[in-house]
């Protein structure tokens, strides 16, 4: 029910705010491989949580579309009841662990979880649940910076836009596949709104806003030649998966959405890393 492949968008940068959090030029918190464990285990248990709230709310929804039917609730692989015990389940170790954390990410948790649960409502009332989707991802590095050092700073906050238009940019592509299945069932969404064409160049401009926050960023930190070699190839991979998606060719959808962009958060998340630890 929960796809482990979708998490390479969110933990690689989450890891980005975490180093970015105990970097002495930066965050100037302590590394313990405890903090690096429950930063981990809130990744894990917001993703189960988000993605299995989705399936069990949607169950009814996703048995109508061909591309969803067999998705494991609506096909019987897994009961609606046991689907929603596994989200409370995530959602409290969730809470739980940020407990153990600090103050801070403890009183900010109910808040996490009602942004990366809501987005599964908005498809119901409004075409920008692409944008909530993408700001649900971009909690992981700023959730993880504040993991680390307890304080608001100007750095994770950019990375959080970065990761906001970045996944939301990318999931109007993806939603490409459901246009005239959103319009049938009364969904809202950007291509049901726009068109194809409309959606893709709105996810163009979110991309092009994604790459000015990159420079930002690398100029802010003071990045090097790694961060250099990691912004060029994310961005790269982003120009590609529009370069392959066209309006009267949408075969490539699933290579756009789930292999570059997966890649692309990877590299530049490794690059950037190294940019921050050799600093």
């Amino acid at each position: 029910m929960v796809r482990f492949a979708h998490t390479v968008f969110c933990l690689p940068f989450a890891l980005c705010g975490f180093f970015l959090g105990i970097s002495p030029s930066f965050g100037g918190g302590e590394f313990t491989w405890v903090l690096l464990l429950q930063v981990l285990g809130c990744m894990v248990c917001a993703r189960n949580t988000a993605m299995g709230f989705n399936r069990w709310l949607d169950r009814d929804v996703d048995a109508l579309n061909p591309r969803t039917k067999d998705r494991e609730i609506p096909a019987g692989k897994i009961s609606p009841r046991a689907g929603l015990v596994f989200v409370i389940i995530n959602a409290l170790l969730f809470v739980a662990i940020t407990f153990f954390i600090n103050r801070m990410v403890f009183f900010l948790s109910p808040v996490a979880l009602f942004v990366v649960m809501f987005y599964s409502y908005c498809k119901r009332f409004t075409s920008l649940c692409h944008i909530v989707l993408g700001c649900g991802m971009a909690l992981a590095p700023l959730g993880a910076y504040l993991a680390v050092t307890a304080e608001w700073a100007l750095l994770p906050v950019l990375y959080f836009f970065l990761v906001l238009t970045w996944g939301g940019g990318f999931d109007i592509i993806y939603s490409l596949q459901d246009q005239g299945f959103d319009s049938d069932a009364k969904l809202h969404s950007i291509p049901q709104a726009l068109g194809t064409k409309g959606a893709l160049r709105l996810s163009s401009v979110l991309h092009v806003v994604t790459a000015i926050l990159v420079v930002a960023i690398g100029y802010l930190q003071g990045s090097g030649t790694f961060f250099a070699i990691g912004a060029c190839m994310f961005l790269m991979l982003l120009y590609r998966q529009h370069a392959i998606v066209k309006p009267d060719d949408l075969s490539r959808i699933n290579l756009a959405f789930g292999t570059f962009n997966g890649i692309a958060s990877i590299l530049f998340s490794l690059f950037d890393i190294l940019d921050i630890v050799l600093k």
